[in-house]
């Protein structure tokens, strides 16, 4: 199976690290030209050479802006007007209790993880609409169907991700263009290092070993016991992207090491 994105150009929301930047290293090694997304630019710059190095001649190039808001949302889109191939994974997820949340906790989740999707998909779909080709993909989570109880909030935030890609993709029908999600579960990234940085510092371990932990003790579910890695999951998104996925559309895409207990 050869994956060639040749001639297609990639964005990539908060791409900086993570998730994220793995997908843009996945796209990236396809042969798209890729456009990385942060909120800080010296982590922008400092990620786009790496992914220089990595893969030598790619287009690589990178637009600061802060998607938790309308009017970074609408700058990114000013800055890369023309894209085939949009990644939605920009995201926070916050430990917090139901009743300690308050509606400050709410909206940042709601802001980040839905409204951005929301906000730049509406942008790009036209375009690729016109163009007879596009892709659209959600990084939506397992927690989507699995409601995490130290975080609610979070998972009714990717809840909500997986239903407006499904809506989308029915709202594109016949145009070329495809809308998915895809659902990592548990995932070592930067962001779960610093949620288990507590954990680590009192115990001394190797960050993943605290991971994998944390995925048997509190994802028990889990089928193969452990936490994904980044590749693992960049390498679906990258599958998803691709013109060899024509005919997958609408659908939520799983991710997640056998997480959820369902058919």
């Amino acid at each position: 199976m050869n994956i060639d994105l040749t001639g297609k150009t990639a964005l990539i929301t908060g791409s900086t690290e993570g998730i994220g930047y793995a997908i843009a290293q996945g796209l990236a090694g396809a042969g798209a030209a890729v456009i990385i997304n942060g909120r800080t630019t010296t982590k922008i710059e400092a990620a786009a050479a790496r992914l220089r190095e990595e893969y030598p001649g790619v287009d690589v190039r990178g637009v600061t802006a802060d998607l938790s808001n309308a009017e970074g949302c609408a700058a990114l889109v000013a800055a890369a007007p023309d894209i085939d191939i949009l990644i939605n994974n920009a995201g926070i997820f916050r430990p917090v209790d139901f009743f300690e949340a308050g509606d400050d906790v709410w909206e940042a989740h709601w802001q980040m993880n839905v409204m951005s999707a929301v906000r730049v998909s509406r942008a790009y779909l036209p375009g690729m609409e016109k163009r007879g080709w596009g892709r659209v993909i959600f990084l939506a989570s397992e927690s989507a169907f699995n409601i995490p109880v130290e975080m609610i909030h979070y998972g009714v935030s990717k809840t909500a991700d997986v239903a407006v890609a499904r809506g989308l993709a029915k709202r594109m029908a016949g145009t070329g263009v495809t809308v998915n999600s895809v659902l990592p579960g548990p995932t070592f990234s930067e962001g779960v290092a610093d949620m288990l940085k507590d954990e680590i510092a009192r115990t001394g371990r190797p960050a993943q070993e605290v991971a994998d932990d944390f995925v048997r003790q509190h994802r028990s579910t889990s089928i193969i016991q452990r936490a994904a890695t980044v590749e693992e999951v960049a390498n679906l998104v990258v599958y998803v992207a691709s013109p060899l996925a024509s005919a997958t559309t609408g659908a939520a895409l799983r991710v997640d090491g056998g997480a959820m207990d369902t058919l």
